[in-house]
């Protein structure tokens, strides 16, 4: 089939969107800096699974290249509207064998992004990868806000021994002295969680809004829940939207979130809250339709590069 691509000046490129890449980000001089990474802490089971993500979304997003200062209707402009202010930093070299030096590579990526005064955005890769992501937020006199927007919880203490995996993301970000408050969104059907997981969370202070209330009240309620002015870094992970728009996830669940219902939750909150952090993981590239799941990634990852844009340097 013809790249109809091509007919409007798309070619290869190795960077999402055709973005300058950025060979040491000790040097990063952009505000937001994009990092892939294809795993962190998997499980024995069922090892990197979404091996691939990273590189998968950067494909879907090939088109853009030649497009990148032109009209997005998502975001009423371009997606850099003051010039290109992001780099990609391309994928860290991690072993699915060597967890711990997984973590310690995520985690010093993303504190050079932060030293240099910018925002990570990190690309995954399953969803033990924002764990390290979230500890390099520590130490750093600020108190942080997590939004959270996903089909599962994530408040497992342990599975098979295992402390760092996916499904303990949320349990080990309130365990992190810098993380005061912690809001879920899109949670639905039947997953890893226990009764005591969810009272677990509950406890800690978790505000819970499931994807039925989205579908039937909107996200004006989800983002009110972010405090004015908090520090927010919003972790996504892809399966929060509905199977219909996003195949490419290891757990496909009806009833999820839109495109629609996403980005209008991730806007609302950068208007009352400053974005600081974000990550989109899970993303299965086994288990994608015809590239459809990283057309919609592709597509979700420009707006939120442009919404973050629109907040300026920190």
């Amino acid at each position: 089939m013809a790249n109809l691509g091509e007919m409007f000046g798309a070619g290869a490129s190795e960077t999402f969107m055709g973005l300058p890449a950025c060979e040491d980000l000790a040097q990063l001089d952009a505000g937001i800096a994009l990092i892939g990474a294809d795993c962190a802490t998997p499980y024995e089971s069922v090892g990197a699974y979404c091996a691939g993500g990273p590189a998968a979304i950067r494909v879907g997003g090939a088109a853009y290249a030649a497009n990148l200062l032109h009209m997005n209707f998502d975001l009423g402009g371009p997606v850099f509207p003051g010039g290109i202010d992001a780099v990609d930093a391309g994928n860290l070299t991690l072993d699915p064998a060597d967890a711990e030096a997984n973590r310690r590579k995520i985690a010093r990526a993303v504190g050079h992004v932060l030293d240099r005064g910018a925002v990570p955005v990190l690309l995954g890769g399953d969803d033990s990868v924002p764990i390290p992501m979230l500890e390099a937020f520590g130490g750093r006199n600020r108190d942080f806000t997590i939004l959270q927007i996903d089909a599962h919880i994530d408040w497992r203490d342990e599975v098979g021994g295992e402390r760092q995996g996916l499904s303990s993301t949320m349990r080990r970000a309130s365990e992190m002295r810098h993380v005061s408050r912690i809001v879920q969104v899109g949670q639905r059907g039947i997953g890893s969680a226990r009764m005591a997981d969810v009272a677990a969370a509950r406890q800690w202070g978790v505000e819970f809004v499931p994807a039925r209330e989205i579908a039937r009240e909107g996200i004006l309620r989800a983002a009110s829940l972010i405090p004015e002015g908090a520090e927010v870094i919003v972790c996504l992970d892809l399966d929060a939207l509905d199977p219909s728009v996003m195949p490419a996830v290891i757990g496909r669940t009806a009833g999820g979130l839109g495109y629609w219902d996403t980005v209008e939750l991730i806007s609302a909150v950068a208007g009352r809250a400053r974005i600081a952090g974000f990550d989109m993981v899970e993303f299965m590239p086994a288990r994608d339709i015809d590239g459809q799941g990283a057309l919609v990634a592709a597509q979700l990852l420009a707006a939120v590069l442009g919404i973050i844009a629109r907040q300026g340097k920190a």
